[in-house]
């Protein structure tokens, strides 16, 4: 079965950096467009970042010049390097595949805050 599983969230202060990964099993990793998104509390789940098989990538203009979507195909994992971290990127950030079915990570929780 399709699994995505998120890792690399904590607390971090303003201006500091995390990783986040995604580990995925269950399909064809390499031929899937895969992405981030982020669902602050009490607001709708955004995009934030995606990457297409080719390696291709689009950004929201929030995090663009911070951020960096990358994806290792022969690991099955996708990363987020978030950088330069502000209050407003306090969120939930899931993993996420297209294709005809969609699919979720259950989320891990990023909080910037000093």
């Amino acid at each position: 079965q399709v699994q995505l599983v998120e890792s690399g969230g904590g607390l971090v202060q303003p201006g500091g950096s995390l990783r986040l990964s995604c580990a995925a099993s269950g399909f064809t990793f390499s031929v899937y467009y895969m992405a981030w998104y982020r669902q602050a509390h009490g607001k709708e789940r955004q995009l934030v970042a995606g990457v297409a098989s080719s390696g291709s990538s689009n950004y929201a203009e929030s995090v663009k010049g911070r951020f960096t979507i990358s994806r290792d195909n022969a690991k099955n994992t996708m990363y987020l390097q978030m950088n330069s971290l502000k209050p407003e990127d306090t969120a939930v950030y899931y993993c996420y595949r297209g294709g005809f079915v969609n699919y979720w990570g259950q989320g891990t929780q990023v909080t910037v805050s000093s």
